[in-house]
């Protein structure tokens, strides 16, 4: 009989990306890094490449919540990552998949655009998210453009969205990159005032499933039960290692590499 301990298990509730960069392929691809289960339950389905995405589709909600009812009912899930939603219906019927998980982090990546800018969804999704996911998120996870929508700041610095924000959040974590500036900033939030800041070095080029890969990971560590600060630190580490092993498959943004290239021997 097989007696190797089971993995923590992730529910990801996110759009499926056919390029493979972003999306449950980098969900997936994330959480077995970090020695996880992912469970993928599809939201939308996408048209996109590596250059931009073109089109969408929000999937039947009844269709999401079988799936999602499916892993709870068969599946000890430690943690639940949130990615693409695409429209208010969807962030209504994560509401309700989560009351079946009332103990279980949440990781919200609030995923409004493409790497290459496209929408993923109208701004009346971000609205919707922050007043009604983000208060039961353990932590958000948005780069400065999405907190910058978040918070109907279309100029606002990180700390402006932040005071804009936590009074929606539990925690959040704004990302940078999306200037001009040498060092990355990344700057975590906590309920109680406190605040982390984490630097990195910028890598050259544009990257398409990045914050994907982030937000997995964070939602991976805290599976395993980690503190909040320390599982920050080590996706931050991981996802930078990502980016800078990235390789470019197609004609646009560089694609993490989120597996070592001897993962399957």
């Amino acid at each position: 009989m097989n007696s190797h301990p089971s993995r923590p298990v992730v529910l990801c509730l996110s759009g499926h990306d056919p390029s493979g960069g972003a999306g449950l392929q980098a969900d997936i691809e994330a959480l077995l890094a970090q020695g996880c289960h992912a469970a993928p339950t599809v939201t939308a389905l996408t048209v996109q490449d590596t250059v931009n995405v073109s089109d969408f589709r929000v999937l039947d909600r009844d269709w999401v919540l079988a799936q999602a009812r499916a892993v709870i009912a068969d599946l000890p899930v430690a943690a639940v990552k949130l990615g693409m939603l695409g429209s208010v219906e969807m962030v209504e019927t994560v509401l309700e998949i989560m009351q079946a998980l009332p103990d279980v982090p949440l990781v919200c990546d609030p995923v409004l655009r493409a790497g290459g800018g496209g929408a993923l969804g109208k701004d009346d999704v971000g609205y919707a998210m922050r007043e009604r996911l983000l208060p039961i998120a353990a932590v958000a996870t948005p780069n400065l453009p999405e907190a910058r929508i978040l918070a109907e700041l279309p100029e606002g610095s990180a700390d402006q969205c932040a005071e804009k924000l936590l009074p929606f959040c539990q925690n959040l974590l704004i990302t940078g990159g999306h200037g001009d500036e040498e060092q990355i900033h990344n700057r975590l939030y906590l309920r109680d005032g406190s605040r982390h800041d984490f630097t990195c070095v910028r890598l050259p080029g544009g990257y398409h499933g990045s914050g994907c890969t982030l937000a997995s990971t964070l939602a991976g560590r805290l599976a395993h039960g980690e503190g909040l600060v320390s599982a920050v630190r080590t996706a931050l580490d991981y996802t930078w290692r990502t980016l800078r092993d990235a390789e470019a498959p197609g004609r646009g943004q560089f694609v993490p590499r989120r597996l070592p290239l001897d993962f399957c021997g």
